[in-house]
């Protein structure tokens, strides 16, 4: 095995929507491109990009972790079974570096292992969902992954009616259960605010029929706890899918109590960006295995081969792969969830394109989608992604 070469570029995802936190329209998204070489006349291009929420980072890829990605000779590169050892890549590009500092780094690293997985399913002829079920579940992988339609976001002039026909639209495109954004009125005190957010839940449930089931709500992490938990008593009643980072994600013992009070699911993690970030969720965050959702992505938190060791965490502390929904919308993680028996993905059908959302030709069906049988991740069948990655 031989990197032949490494491309990289920088694409705007910029949008006037806005979550409870912050804006996107100034954001941006690394993509890069990496083709192997086998060394037996066969050579594969994988690529690799890191999902919403985080900005590109082409100065971390140019300056440290592509050089020493191309600095990996064929022993390093190759697998005792000849096929491309992404994990000693990996190794090779965290040399020198400290423990700890789990923030832009991990997106940079993480769009590296999504190209470097990407590569290693098409040289094996593989949909990267089989790779892993073969290599990790005894060739076992689910049929088709739960989805649900992430949306719901802040713009200039939304109201409730716009609020509900976005939702009607995802509906529509065969998903059953929908999220939308709350806590994001500015400028407006709790009471308004909880009382303005209740009318919108109100409206879109609904719409659903009354089933709280298929509603989840997301804060990003704008509360402290006096809000957290003032939401909480008012959207008890309603049962909701889960009531999804209400406070800052790193805030463990906050989360711990709000979950003494809040006994519907909640949901978090999509900001923790390692498996020791993971882990002091799990040890000291409050969550319950039995209801709570995990929402760690693996395209900012370092790629694969850090997600692989933080599910092995979960399961040494009782959780199943099962309560893993990751964030981010992308064709990665829905790879993962078909291959490693996740509980299903994000996606979104509107917004961050052309990342979001899957291959072009797969529908989603009663809230479920199949995996197309193509070699990789398969972005070459998402024709909007497609257009950009080619041009690397």
């Amino acid at each position: 095995m031989r990197i032949a070469s490494i491309r990289q570029g920088v694409v705007p995802i910029s949008s006037a929507i806005a979550n409870a936190y912050i804006d996107f329209s100034k954001m941006t998204a690394s993509v890069v491109a990496i083709t192997i070489e086998d060394g037996a006349g066969r050579s594969a291009t994988g690529y690799g990009f890191n999902s919403n929420g985080r900005y590109a980072q082409p100065g971390l890829l140019a300056e440290r972790f592509v050089p020493r990605l191309e600095a990996c000779d064929a022993a390093v590169l190759t697998a005792a079974d000849g096929t491309l050892n992404v994990a000693a890549a990996w190794a090779a590009m965290m040399k020198n570096e400290k423990p700890g500092g789990h923030g832009d780094r991990s997106v940079a690293v993480g769009v590296l292992d999504m190209a470097l997985w990407d590569a290693a399913a098409k040289l094996e002829g593989k949909p990267l969902w089989r790779l892993l079920a073969d290599r990790f579940r005894g060739g076992e992988a689910d049929d088709a992954a739960w989805v649900y339609a992430a949306g719901g976001y802040y713009y200039p002039g939304k109201g409730v009616d716009a609020l509900v026909e976005e939702m009607k639209r995802y509906l529509g495109l065969g998903y059953t259960t929908v999220k939308m954004k709350i806590g994001g009125a500015p400028g407006t005190p709790i009471k308004d605010a909880l009382r303005e957010d209740v009318a919108r839940i109100e409206a879109v449930l609904k719409l659903l029929g009354n089933d709280g089931s298929r509603l989840a709500v997301d804060v990003n992490g704008r509360f402290g706890l006096h809000a957290a938990l003032a939401y909480g008593a008012a959207l008890q009643p309603f049962a909701l899918r889960w009531y999804e980072e209400p406070l800052d994600p790193l805030d463990y013992a906050t989360h711990a109590t709000l979950a003494e009070h809040y006994a519907p699911p909640l949901a978090t993690g999509e900001n923790l960006f390692s498996m020791l970030d993971a882990r002091n969720l799990i040890r000291h965050g409050g969550l319950r295995p039995d209801r709570d959702i995990l929402q760690f992505d693996p395209a900012l938190s370092y790629g694969l081969v850090e997600y692989l060791r933080t599910l092995e965490m979960l399961e040494q502390h009782g959780w199943s792969a099962r309560r893993c929904v990751p964030h981010g919308g992308h064709q990665f993680a829905l790879n993962i969830a078909v291959g490693l028996g996740l509980g299903g993905n994000e996606s979104y059908p509107e917004v961050f394109a052309p990342f979001g959302g899957f291959a072009t030709d797969t529908p989603v069906q009663d809230g479920r989608i199949r995996m197309p049988d193509a070699p990789g991740i398969g972005f070459e069948r998402k024709n909007d992604l497609w257009a950009v990655l080619k041009d690397l």
